[in-house]
């Protein structure tokens, strides 16, 4: 759809956004009753992660900025890359309990979501972004140069503190 509405011709911006702090919320039942999270990413694989707040923030700027013209992708790359064995790291120290990361293979997540009642096609696409994220799909955002524009200055620090602490103790 992006380039269909770039290749028409109007000024466009594409925010690229890599996966969200957000999408832990997930996890909080698991990491309150197990100390586990769990996702298909390689637990050494440091990727870009951003708060919903902060591409708002950079959607926001493009909004009110009038003066750019053209086509292009803006990344939104958080503040910093993160492994899954890091962000079960930066849990523990920040929520006081031991967190830890259990990579779940691609077809276990399939078998999970069908059970869940998601149509077939649905679940095939939540695999295929699964694996394209542990090989190459946010390697264009996490080579990006991080800008006082484009990176969210909330750090996986603040918003466990801000956000997956409360969240917990709900």
């Amino acid at each position: 759809m992006d380039d269909l509405i770039a290749g028409s011709g109007v000024a466009y911006r594409a925010l690229a956004n890599p996966s969200f702090f957000e999408n832990l919320l997930e996890e909080v039942d698991s990491i309150r009753e197990k100390g586990l999270w769990a996702d298909t990413l390689d637990a050494r694989r440091k990727v870009p992660l951003v708060t919903v707040a902060g591409i708002a923030a950079v959607a926001t700027d493009l909004l009110l900025d009038r003066s750019w013209t053209g086509t292009t992708d803006v990344p939104a790359p958080g503040p910093q890359d993160l492994s899954p064995d890091g962000l079960a790291r930066i849990m523990t120290e920040q929520l006081d309990r031991s967190v830890r990361y259990a990579r779940q293979p691609l077809d276990e997540l399939h078998t999970a979501l069908v059970g869940f009642g998601l149509n077939e096609e649905l679940v095939r696409g939540v695999v295929e972004m699964k694996r394209a994220k542990d090989e190459v799909l946010d390697s264009g955002v996490a080579r990006t140069a991080r800008t006082a524009r484009t990176a969210s200055p909330t750090t996986f620090e603040q918003w466990c503190t801000q956000i997956l602490r409360p969240a917990l103790l709900s």
